[in-house]
């Protein structure tokens, strides 16, 4: 059976690469400009490149530390699709000291 790969990205260059996923850490580099890629999961799907807002808004799930692991039968849960979203939920987060990462990954707020 091969190996199965995941997903990883490059927020400099706009682009997704899947690969191998190495358990011990080997850092990836990017073909393109050989910045870092990302980990961000197999159940990821990139968006457009001239997609600005989506990037942005991938760039801070990612920073917040938000990945898009394969759960069994129930994908990676929600995650924010616009910048409004995103600045919601981390004013949520501000205003009652939950870590940002959850409260990025909330479908909703109370």
């Amino acid at each position: 059976m091969p190996e199965s790969k995941t997903s990883y990205v490059c927020l400099a260059c706009r682009a997704s690469y899947k690969l191998r996923h190495d358990p011990g850490g080997r850092e990836r580099r990017c073909p393109r400009c050989a910045a870092a890629l990302v980990y961000v999961g197999s159940a990821f799907v990139a968006p457009r490149r001239r997609d600005t807002a989506a990037w942005r808004t991938l760039t801070v799930l990612l920073h917040a530390g938000v990945r898009f692991p394969m759960g069994c039968s129930t994908g990676p849960g929600y995650r924010p699709r616009t910048l409004r979203e995103v600045r919601e939920r981390l004013a949520y987060a501000r205003r009652t000291g939950e870590p940002p990462s959850r409260a990025l990954t909330r479908p909703e707020l109370p």
